[in-house]
């Protein structure tokens, strides 16, 4: 890519750019991978203490609905993210931090591919992404892809590194190929990203990265992706197209055989007419190929050709690819500037994704895409928890004071920000209050007396039969009621609807609404309407939206107590995880009665020193396995006493 993408690519990977709270630790615990082409052909899972951590348990949602709130939406076009969801390559702890700010992507729903942006000379150029990431992409549906950089040689590059990774063996099979393969199933990712840009190749070794491609084409299992970069042309010299040319279409698609499955375009374009034209030529979807915009310095504020990707009246030419949106958690020093900065890229200036300004010039991603949802199922529980907080709480009870960060806890966030009718309210997460985990959503404004408001937030396809129920459970500072909406296939309109059971659960109020009248029908819309009082005023932090049935208690896991090797005063926790388990939570026993000290959504956890605190005195561990819809199991006790390693 251009001189200053590589500049920014060079500083992502090999420097801060925030404190970095973590890398100035003494943490000791499992880390992410990263590798040369001669450390990777080494790699066996099993002699690498931290290979068990780095593994994904949340499986891709199959499947996600879309609904066309925004009529310029494009339901064929796709877009990819290019992003750097952790701050380097290398020193990435495998299951979050103690650390609260932390990239906390939330915009899945417009994406529909993600690549884990990282890799560089000094620490790897051969990235899987973090297993927290991984979970947070599939649990809303997106795949996600690890990254393979081959740095210029101004940069540290070495065509030593691309001769490695392109060595055949006489029965025609990349050794290396099958490495890439084995990590992605192993870690349980979706394929990658091949980015060559070291220069002094030859014609050979662009014939020879094409069979390297086309033999992952070969071996790759059912839907794994692999995406190639416009960078290296057919003479092994590296020369940006910015389009679909003759000089790079090898690398997508030859003859009959398919080489990659898609192909991000450079960012010099001002019209993709021709790849759209070059691309049915070959046989080929256009919107295999994503037009490159790139966002990291200047954001919202990136001059773009628009009308060249997508012309006014016509079909997008292509798909869109997007360099850095981790712009807004780079450019910002808060959750709340970082979030609104989200929101602004995404959705625009006008905070509503049905009412886009497409005469401005960042209209925001919901202009051209339509969002989409994996609320397909039930039971569909969300807490609006972002996966990061000040705080952590179970049930409305604080239950550690210490911040963190677990992508992997992330929920499902609303589909729509924000579509509101009536009112001055606004709506945003709020990391102050929360029922579950370290945050919850806040609506807030003036609302006069008889007033009525109303927030649209999900779209789902949600089946409602005998036994369904819909929860949700909230704060209202000022005393408002509020309501639930569901809309139900064939309806326009939402039924807003008071709760029948009300309970209160440390401060919150927890409303349930049978559903059994509906049953047959599906839910695809939900949402919440309030109603002004004397105040003037309503504000509510909301803790829960639920809908399914009871669920049953979940066993208490059976735990295996090792010692993590790699750090003498740590240990690792380890059980079979169970089909029906969202996630384990691990408390320890304090003089004040327990306090939360690990979450999981594996088949372990790393628990930093504890060998040295049970030299002091013995250490009771409490672990529970919360099911999908957050019941807790019964903890299971473990005693860490003094010598017991």
């Amino acid at each position: 890519m251009r001189k200053a993408f590589l500049v920014g690519l060079v500083c992502t990977a090999c420097v801060l750019l925030h404190d970095d709270p973590v890398a100035a630790s003494t943490y000791n615990g499992p880390l992410s991978s990263h590798w040369f082409p001669e450390e990777l052909a080494q790699w066996e899972p099993d002699s690498d203490p931290d290979a068990p951590f780095n593994r994904s348990h949340v499986p891709l949602e199959p499947g996600r609905v879309a609904n066309r709130v925004n009529a310029n939406a494009d339901k064929d076009a796709h877009l990819v993210s290019l992003s750097a969801l952790n701050r380097h390559t290398s020193g990435v702890p495998s299951q979050g931090a103690p650390v609260f700010y932390e990239n906390t992507f939330s915009y899945w729903h417009y994406t529909d591919l993600m690549v884990y942006w990282a890799g560089s000379a000094g620490e790897g150029i051969i990235v899987p992404p973090s297993a927290d990431v991984i979970d947070a992409s599939h649990r809303n549906g997106v795949p996600i892809l690890g990254n393979v950089f081959f740095p210029p040689t101004v940069y540290g590059g070495q065509l030593e590194w691309l001769e490695q990774m392109l060595e055949q063996e006489e029965d025609g099979s990349f050794p290396l190929a099958d490495k890439l393969l084995e990590v992605a199933d192993y870690y349980g990712f979706d394929g990658w990203f091949i980015n060559q840009e070291t220069e002094g190749a030859d014609e050979g070794t662009a014939e020879a990265m094409q069979a390297f491609l086309v033999y992952l084409q070969e071996q790759k299992p059912e839907g794994m992706h692999i995406m190639w970069y416009d960078s290296m042309i057919d003479t092994g010299a590296i020369a940006w197209q910015n389009h679909l040319t003759d000089r790079n279409k090898m690398y997508l698609q030859n003859g009959s055989t398919r080489v990659a499955d898609s192909m991000f375009l450079n960012f010099w374009w001002r019209d993709q007419r021709q790849s759209n034209e070059l691309a049915q030529a070959l046989g080929r979807s256009p919107y295999d190929l994503y037009a490159g915009v790139d966002v990291e310095a200047r954001g919202t504020s990136t001059p773009v050709q628009w009308e060249g990707l997508f012309p006014e009246g016509e079909k997008a030419h292509t798909s869109l690819g997007l360099y850095r949106p981790d712009w807004a958690f780079q450019s910002s020093e808060t959750m709340e500037a970082f979030y609104e900065k989200e929101l602004q890229f995404w959705v625009g200036s006008t905070g509503n994704p049905a009412e886009t300004d497409g005469q401005s010039n960042w209209p925001g991603m919901a202009h051209w895409f339509p969002a989409k949802s994996t609320a397909t199922s039930v039971p569909f529980v969300t807490h609006f928890n972002t996966g990061s907080g000040a705080q952590f709480s179970a049930e409305g009870k604080t239950v550690s004071e210490q911040e963190w960060n677990n992508r992997s806890l992330q929920d499902v966030l609303p589909t729509w920000r924000w579509i509101q009718h009536g009112g001055d309210l606004e709506a945003t997460f709020s990391w102050e209050e929360a029922f579950e985990g370290g945050s919850s959503l806040q609506w807030h404004g003036s609302l006069a007396e008889g007033e009525h408001a109303q927030i649209e937030l999900y779209q789902t396809e949600l089946p409602i039969s005998e036994g369904t129920s819909l929860t949700w459970t909230f704060k209202s500072e000022h005393g408002n009621d509020l309501n639930v909406g569901f809309r139900l296939d064939g309806e326009e309109d939402f039924r807003y609807v008071e709760g029948e059971q009300r309970e209160s659960i440390n401060g919150w109020t927890q409303w349930t609404l049978p559903l059994d009248a509906f049953a047959g029908q599906t839910i695809t819309g939900l949402a919440f309407a309030a109603e002004g009082n004397e105040t003037g005023l309503a504000e509510f932090y909301i803790g829960q939206l639920a809908v399914g049935a009871d669920s049953e208690k979940p066993a208490a896991p059976n735990v295996n107590v090792r010692q993590y090797d790699p750090d003498p005063s740590g240990i690792q926790l380890v059980w079979e995880k169970q089909s029906n388990v969202h996630h384990y939570r691990v408390y320890k026993e304090t003089k004040h009665g327990k306090e939360l000290i690990g979450t999981s959504a594996g088949d372990r956890i790393y628990l930093e020193g504890l060998v040295e605190e049970s030299k002091q005195n013995d250490v009771r561990l409490h672990i529970e396995a919360l099911s999908e819809t957050f019941v807790p199991s019964d903890a299971r006790m473990i005693d860490i006493k003094s010598g017991s390693f």
